[in-house]
């Protein structure tokens, strides 16, 4: 997969996606364009069953990419356009059917920190920070996706004073999942998508499905589909290679078939 501001590096299962548009890993139309088709491709390819998502250089992403904005503000269709991407590139991560580590080696700042957030599990490194500065270069954005995360009094203090939150805060209250030195960062986010990289391909494409889905259900509607969800994986050799492996004391062995 080549790509100019987006690369990516697949091995044992796990691919690792690293933002590297110098000097910020600002997000521009074709950094937002190169994001949406990395991920499609790695969609659908089998044999990935992990993403690890990082940036290269001292900034995780510092958000959009002002400078290529239209400095007049008129409305015009691109305008529209450039919302549709911008909405996407969290998308595309949130529907991916892998599941998604965002590795956060720096500030992740405006739709930089909506990437984060987008991912299923965050670490950071000690010098990273997220913030919502839109409020001070005169827009908005980001609140939405940031509430899934963040309570109600934090997210308000980010996004009416641009207070930018060190990760360690955030792992002090159990926003994040590890908060650890810059060194440690990709060793860290890499043991824990080898560890996803051992499930059954399909087991992993279904649970991220409930992941999704159930969020914004009620208790027992949510429930009811992830038992028909666990009906259908019970269908699959998948399920039938787990079961023996765990009579047989030994690790399972999958394809990657889903």
């Amino acid at each position: 997969m080549e790509n100019k501001l987006i690369k990516t590096e697949i091995k044992n299962h796990v691919a690792v996606v690293t933002m590297d548009a110098p000097p910020v890993n600002a997000q521009s139309k074709d950094f937002i364009e190169e994001l949406i088709s990395v991920f499609d491709e790695l969609n659908a390819t089998p044999e990935v069953r992990v993403i690890v998502l990082t940036g290269a250089g001292k900034v995780f992403s510092a958000g959009a990419d002002i400078k290529s904005r239209n400095s007049s503000r008129e409305i015009t269709a691109d305008t529209y356009r450039h919302l549709r991407r911008a909405r996407e590139a969290g998308f595309v991560i949130m529907e991916s059917n892998k599941g998604v580590i965002a590795a956060v080696n720096g500030p992740a700042l405006g739709a930089g920190m909506g990437l984060a957030v987008c991912c299923d599990i965050i670490v950071a490194s000690d010098n990273a920070v997220f913030g919502l500065p839109e409020i001070d270069i005169g827009l908005m954005g980001g609140v939405r996706h940031t509430m899934r995360l963040i309570p109600q009094s934090l997210t308000r203090r980010m996004v009416l004073s641009g207070y930018r939150v060190p990760a360690a805060e955030l792992f002090r209250r159990g926003i994040i999942e590890d908060c650890v030195p810059l060194d440690q960062l990709m060793p860290t986010a890499m043991k824990i998508a080898n560890e996803i990289a051992k499930k059954s391909p399909m087991a992993l494409k279904l649970a991220k499905r409930a992941i999704n889905t159930v969020e914004t259900m009620g208790l027992k509607d949510g429930y009811r589909f992830e038992q028909n969800l666990t009906v259908e994986m019970t269908q699959h050799e998948d399920s039938k290679e787990a079961m023996q492996a765990f009579l047989e004391k030994r690790p399972a062995v999958f394809k990657d078939i889903v």
